[in-house]
């Protein structure tokens, strides 16, 4: 029988990633995001491509109400086999002191609160089968803290110490939790960092050569593919050519 995964955050970078690795093992997919139009054209490709079924949901995981209704009267009975938390986003990157409330609230809002919504939701169902994986996508952000990044590394540090906390509480029941956290991958993140300033954002990634989606998927795939005996609790995952949070080596 064929498994199914949620994937939130699919519209792009990792989230979209995840869905075509996952989808070329034959996992059947619920896809997530708030650009209704991306996740149209993803399931399309995806249900061409490999034969699988896909299903997507347009709306905002900051608005508990909206992930409520996508849980509860949306998804149905059907049974989650991964449920992979990848929403998630920097914005704006200032001392604390000069920090927009606006991007501390969008952080907070996505990155722990949208996060708790979906598992609180889905995890009673995994509990209850006695049978689940819960994904995590973190950040080297999470580890570390670094000059700017307040805000953004706490809710990383956040994303980090809840699924600690869930690996305590569902070891028993049969559910497996998973932490991925990141270092520098190039995908729309230092854009929706940087307000949509390309010329900011292509910085970053100057002189490197950075992860990419796929790169974070696979350590996706793999951590739900192990035997069901098999959690592999943590991965944190860098480019080579970078050493911390604030350690790159450019060219």
């Amino acid at each position: 029988m064929s498994k199914t995964a949620i994937i939130t955050g699919a519209t792009a970078g990792i989230g979209e990633a995840t869905a075509i690795e996952f989808a070329k093992i034959g996992y059947n997919l619920i896809l997530t995001g708030r650009r209704k139009v991306r996740l149209e054209k993803l399931r399309s490709e995806l249900t061409s491509r490999y034969g699988i079924q896909v299903s997507f949901h347009a709306f905002d995981i900051r608005v508990k109400a909206e992930v409520e209704n996508f849980c509860r009267n949306e998804i149905g009975d059907r049974t989650i086999d991964v449920l992979v938390n990848n929403a998630g986003l920097a914005s704006g990157l200032s001392p604390l002191h000069e920090g927009d409330v606006n991007d501390w609230e969008k952080m907070i809002d996505t990155n722990v609160k949208g996060l708790l919504y979906i598992t609180r939701e889905i995890a009673p169902r995994m509990v209850e089968a006695k049978s689940g994986h819960i994904i995590n996508i973190g950040s080297i952000a999470g580890n570390e803290v670094y000059p700017n990044g307040n805000v953004y590394c706490a809710t990383k540090h956040a994303v980090h110490a809840i699924s600690e906390g869930l690996r305590r509480e569902l070891y028993d029941k049969g559910v497996k939790v998973t932490n991925i956290a990141p270092g520098l991958v190039e995908t729309e993140f230092s854009m929706v960092r940087f307000h949509g300033d390309e010329k900011r954002a292509e910085t970053v990634y100057d002189g490197i050569e950075a992860l990419t989606g796929k790169d974070i998927a696979d350590c996706i795939v793999f951590a739900a593919t192990r035997p069901k005996h098999v959690n592999v609790a943590d991965i944190l995952v860098l480019p080579t050519c970078q050493g911390s949070a604030t350690q790159v080596d450019r060219k």
